[in-house]
Parts: structure tokens; C-alpha cells; sequence
């Protein structure tokens, strides 16, 4: 009898190493990087709130040899972004099209693999991470995400539209440092929504 609970318990030990499909934290904040194969690269802090379906994005960046800043404020179940500019104290305000999607990996990923980013020699040299790899409407991605916490780290993800887009994801805090973050400035209370053309998205921040 005890060797079966043995053996059982062992089974239920190597099955519960098997990396699964994750959902990261509801409330963070951080870094990110995005590359893209026609001469984009950008950098920007992120708020993001699941609770919500709230996100709040700074960015820099170079498209096609040209310097751009953003920071945008976008709000899923009002179907609204922001686009604001400080400087001028202007504000764009444009219709959402995209659904909120969490930071996850989709239950219908394929694991690709789990390795260790940086060294295994010694503690606290690498990262334990888990790459997935799956197909939406609009395209497929390859996911890279810690296997404790997942808390993503890299995603490629394609269009016919964008091509591979790479997004790295850095100094990741739990919660949300600045509530303010999601409302917008005050000089953006009177924007009219912009009707005009096809309502934006995320990727549409970067390829205007």
C-alpha cells in the first residue's frame, strides 16, 4: 500500500511540473520594447489594469528614420483611446476597435519549450521560462513567460499587415504605482471622438 501511495504521489509530482497555460497579475507596471523589421524601435512604460481594461502607455521611438512620442490612455469598455500631447496640451480622442485581451497565455497554446534564460550554475544567475506559440484571427505569436508568476517576457507576435513584431518586457512591478495614470488630463475633457477612418488599435499607435 505504500508503495502505491509512493508511486502516486510521485506521478502527481511530475505532472504538476508540466508547464500550463498562465494569466500574468491584473495590476502592473513596467517596461517594454518594441522592434519591427521596417525600422521601427520604441521604448515605453506601461500601467496596465485587467480589473479595469485599462492601459496606460508612454512611448519613444523611430519609425522610418523619423522620432515619435506617445502617450496614449486606453479605455476597452468605454471603446476609447487617448492620444495626448502634453507639450501642446492637445488631445485626440478615437474610437477602439480591439477587445480588451489580458496578459495571458491563450488556453489553446502550444508549449514550445522551457528553458533557462542566462545561467543555471548557481542560484539566482538565470530565469526559469516557459515559450508558447498559437494562432488568433489576427495573426500568431510566439510567447515567452516566466514559469513563476507569469510575468511575460517576450512576445513575437504577426500580421499580414505589421509583419513580426517583437515586444521585450523589463523592470516589471506588481500593482499599479500611479491610479492618475488612468484618467485623462484635464485638457482632454472636451476631445470629440474622431470618426473619421477605421477605428485604432494598439498596433495602430505605432504605424500611423
Amino acid at each position: 500500500m505504500k508503495t502505491i501511495v509512493l508511486f502516486a504521489s510521485l506521478v502527481l509530482g511530475c505532472l504538476a511540473q508540466i508547464p500550463h497555460p498562465c494569466k500574468s497579475p491584473p495590476l502592473l507596471t513596467g517596461s517594454l520594447s518594441v522592434i519591427a523589421h521596417h525600422d521601427l524601435m520604441a521604448s515605453a512604460k506601461y500601467t496596465y489594469d485587467a480589473f479595469g481594461q485599462r492601459i496606460r502607455f508612454r512611448e519613444i521611438g523611430s519609425y522610418q528614420n523619423q522620432t515619435f512620442w506617445i502617450d496614449a490612455l486606453l479605455l476597452f469598455r468605454e471603446g476609447v483611446i487617448y492620444k495626448i500631447n502634453h507639450h501642446n496640451r492637445t488631445c485626440k480622442k478615437e474610437k477602439l476597435r480591439a477587445d480588451f485581451h489580458p496578459m495571458e497565455v491563450p488556453k489553446n497554446a502550444t508549449l514550445l519549450g522551457q528553458v533557462i534564460l542566462g545561467g543555471s550554475s548557481g542560484p539566482g544567475e538565470g530565469l526559469l521560462v516557459n515559450s508558447w506559440y498559437g494562432e488568433m484571427k489576427r495573426g500568431k505569436y510566439v510567447s515567452t513567460v516566466t514559469e513563476f508568476g507569469c510575468l511575460p517576457v517576450s512576445t513575437l507576435f504577426h500580421t499580414e499587415r505589421t509583419g513580426w513584431i517583437l515586444t521585450s518586457f523589463f523592470n516589471i512591478l506588481l500593482g499599479i504605482e500611479d491610479p492618475q495614470d488612468f484618467f485623462p488630463p484635464e485638457f482632454c475633457q472636451d476631445a470629440v471622438p474622431d470618426n473619421k477612418g477605421e477605428p485604432a488599435d494598439f498596433y495602430s499607435l505605432f504605424f500611423e
